[in-house]
């Protein structure tokens, strides 16, 4: 081996997923934090409500539970057996996806859409992955 060459090696697909998992929500938090510097977005907040809907602690609810998913798949990603893995991987990445069109809708500001570009490519590729997992690994 030459000892100028770099060296790489295959990255397990487990670990792929669950570091794109970390990453997606390192977006999410950053889009989450750099909102409350948003004019008038905080004011909202205090007032008990996001884009005009109230914070009822059903809503509350359903954004912990959707929030929740992609902080489990981190390490779901590395525990569970590829049977069950790569299909939820693909169905919670399909999920997320729709749920981050959703927001876009009520959210058009430069740092969120570039934000959420990273968080769409993240989520591609999870999908990705999981579905051309080798068939041999199940």
């Amino acid at each position: 081996m030459n000892s100028n060459s770099l060296e790489d090696f295959k990255i397990n697909v487990k670990i792929k997923l669950s570091a794109l998992w970390i990453t997606l929500m390192f977006c999410y938090s950053y889009a989450d934090v750099l909102g409350f510097y948003s004019p008038g977005n905080l004011a909202e907040i205090l007032a008990g409500e996001i884009a005009g809907v109230p914070l009822t602690q059903e809503m509350l609810l359903a954004m912990a539970i959707m929030m929740a998913l992609p902080i489990l798949m981190v390490i779901l990603s590395l525990v569970l057996k590829p049977k069950v893995n790569r299909p939820l991987n693909i169905v919670i990445g399909i999920f997320q996806i729709v749920i981050l069109f959703a927001t876009l809708l009520n959210t058009i500001t430069a740092y969120y859409i570039v934000l959420a570009g990273i968080e769409f490519v993240c989520l591609v590729l999870i999908i990705r992955f999981a579905f051309k997992w080798p068939a041999k690994a199940n």
